[in-house]
C-alpha cells in the first residue's frame, strides 16, 4: 500500500514539474514494483509494457483519426466558420456566451480539444475586445465549452473520455442520459453563471480588455466555408455513432471524407493537415498508455487488494468510490482518459460484476466513471490547461483560478448531483 501511494506521489509531482508521463510513468510504475516486491525487468517488459501494449492496440484508431478530423477542420477553416455563425447567432454583447457555445459544439462533434483553442482564440479575442471584457476570462471560457459538459456529460459525445467506459461496462456512447444530460446543465449553466458573475466584478474593479503582447496563433485571412456545410462533418459523426450504432471509428472516417470532398477546393490543405493530425495523436495515445501501464503495474502487485478494500468499503453507493478513485488518479497524472485509464483498468471488472450483482445500471458506472475523469484532472499541471493558457497568453496567476471553479470545483459537484440520481433510479 505505502509502494503504491509513493508511485502516484511521484508520478503527480514529476508531472506538475512538467516531466513527461511517457517515462514518468515507468518510473513510478518500478517504484510500486519493487516496494511491491516484484522483478523489476519482469514488471517494466512484461506487466506494465503489457498494459501499455494492449491500450494502444485497442484506441490508436480512435486517437489518430480523431486527431485527423480535428486538424482537418481547423485548416479547412469549418472550424471557424461554425464559431464565427454560432458568435453571430448570439451577438457580441454575449461574447462569453458565444465563445462557449462555439467550443462546446466543437468538442461535442468530435474536434479535439487541443484543436478547439487553437480554433476558438483568435474568436474569442475579437469578441472580448468588441465587449471589453478582460482577457483572463478567455481560458476560463474556453475550458468551460471544451473540458466539461461536452467532454464528459452529454450523451453520444464522440470524445475519448465518453468511450472509454464502453469497453469496461459493456454500454454504448449514450450511457445515462437522464444522468448526464443534468451533469451538463449544472456544469455549462453553473460555469457560465460563475464566468458572467465575474465578468461584472471585473469591469467594476476598472478591469476591462487589453490588447495581448503577441499574437499566439496564426489567424488564416481567407474566406470560410459555409456555416451549414461546416456543420456536416461534425453531425455526421454524431449521427453515425448514436443513431446508426456505427463503430467510432468507422464515424471519424465518414466525417473525414466528408470534409475532404467538401473542401476539394482546398487540396493543399490536407496533406499537411492529416499528417499533423497523425503525429499528433501519438504522443496522445502514447501519454495515456503509459499512464494505463503503471495501473497495470499497480493491479498485479500484492498491496492492490488493500487499495481495493479501502475503495470498495467506502460506505454508500458503490459509485462513490468509483468516484474518488476516478478523480484521484486523473488528478494524479493530469490527464482525464489517463486517469480513467488507470482506474478502470485496476477497478473496471469489479465495478462491472458489482453492477451485475446489485441491480445498479452498468449505465451509472459508465456515466460516473466519464464525469469524475473531467473533474481533478484539471489541476495546473494539466497538458490541456498548459496549452490553453500558452496559447491565450496567460499565466496561471491571470486566469488558474476562474479555471479551476469551472473545470474542476463545478465538474465535481456536478459528479454529487448524478451519484444522487443514480441513487434514486434516474439514469
Amino acid at each position: 500500500m505505502i509502494g503504491i501511494i509513493l508511485g502516484l506521489i511521484v508520478l503527480m509531482v514529476l508531472a506538475y514539474l512538467g516531466w513527461s508521463i511517457i517515462w514518468v510513468a515507468p518510473i513510478a510504475a518500478g517504484v510500486v514494483a519493487l516496494t511491491g516486491g516484484l522483478d523489476l525487468l519482469d514488471a517494466y517488459k512484461d506487466t506494465y509494457m503489457g498494459g501499455f501494449v494492449s491500450f494502444a492496440k485497442q484506441w490508436f484508431p480512435v486517437f489518430m483519426l480523431g486527431a485527423i478530423f480535428g486538424k482537418l477542420m481547423e485548416d479547412t477553416g469549418m472550424a471557424k466558420s461554425v464559431a464565427v455563425a454560432l458568435t453571430k447567432i448570439i451577438g457580441t454583447k454575449r461574447a462569453i456566451l458565444g465563445v462557449l457555445v462555439s467550443s462546446a459544439v466543437l468538442t461535442y462533434g468530435g474536434v479535439s480539444l487541443f484543436v478547439v483553442v487553437f480554433a476558438v482564440y483568435p474568436l474569442a479575442l475579437t469578441l472580448f475586445r468588441e465587449a471589453n471584457i478582460s482577457r483572463r476570462l478567455i481560458p476560463a471560457t474556453v475550458a468551460l465549452g471544451a473540458f466539461t459538459f461536452t467532454m464528459t456529460a452529454l450523451p453520444g459525445t464522440p470524445q475519448i473520455q465518453n468511450l472509454i467506459p464502453m469497453e469496461y461496462f459493456h454500454t454504448s456512447a449514450v450511457a445515462a442520459p437522464i444522468m448526464g444530460i443534468i451533469a451538463a446543465i449544472v456544469m455549462g449553466g453553473g460555469g457560465y453563471f460563475y464566468l458572467s458573475w465575474r465578468e461584472k466584478k471585473l469591469t467594476a474593479n476598472g478591469e476591462t480588455f487589453s490588447e495581448p503582447t503577441e499574437q499566439n496563433v496564426e489567424d488564416r485571412e481567407e474566406s470560410t466555408p459555409n456555416f451549414l456545410l461546416s456543420l456536416l462533418p461534425l453531425l455526421t459523426v454524431l449521427l453515425t455513432l448514436n443513431l446508426l450504432k456505427w463503430d467510432i471509428v468507422i464515424a471519424l472516417i465518414s466525417g473525414i471524407i466528408l470534409i475532404l470532398l467538401l473542401n476539394v477546393h482546398k487540396t493543399k490543405y490536407f496533406i499537411k493537415a492529416i499528417n499533423s493530425g497523425a503525429v499528433g495523436s501519438v504522443t496522445a495515445i502514447i501519454n495515456t498508455s503509459a499512464a494505463v501501464g503503471f495501473g497495470t503495474v499497480v493491479k498485479v502487485v500484492p498491496g492492490f487488494e488493500k487499495l481495493t478494500q479501502i475503495l470498495m468499503g467506502i460506505k454508500g453507493n458503490p459509485l462513490i468510490s468509483e468516484a474518488v478513485a476516478v478523480n484521484i488518479l486523473a488528478g494524479a497524472t493530469g490527464s482525464a482518459s489517463g486517469g480513467m485509464g488507470i482506474a478502470l483498468e485496476a477497478l473496471g471488472s469489479k465495478y462491472y460484476d458489482i453492477a451485475m450483482n446489485t441491480g445498479i445500471s452498468p449505465e451509472a458506472f459508465h456515466r460516473i466513471a466519464s464525469l469524475s475523469s473531467g473533474g481533478l484532472d484539471a489541476l495546473p499541471h494539466n497538458g490541456a490547461v498548459l496549452t490553453l493558457l500558452t496559447i491565450t497568453g496567460m499565466s496561471h496567476k491571470d486566469s488558474y483560478k476562474d479555471i479551476f471553479v469551472v473545470a474542476v470545483l463545478i465538474p465535481v459537484i456536478s459528479v454529487i448531483i448524478a451519484i444522487i440520481l443514480a441513487s434514486i433510479g434516474l439514469i
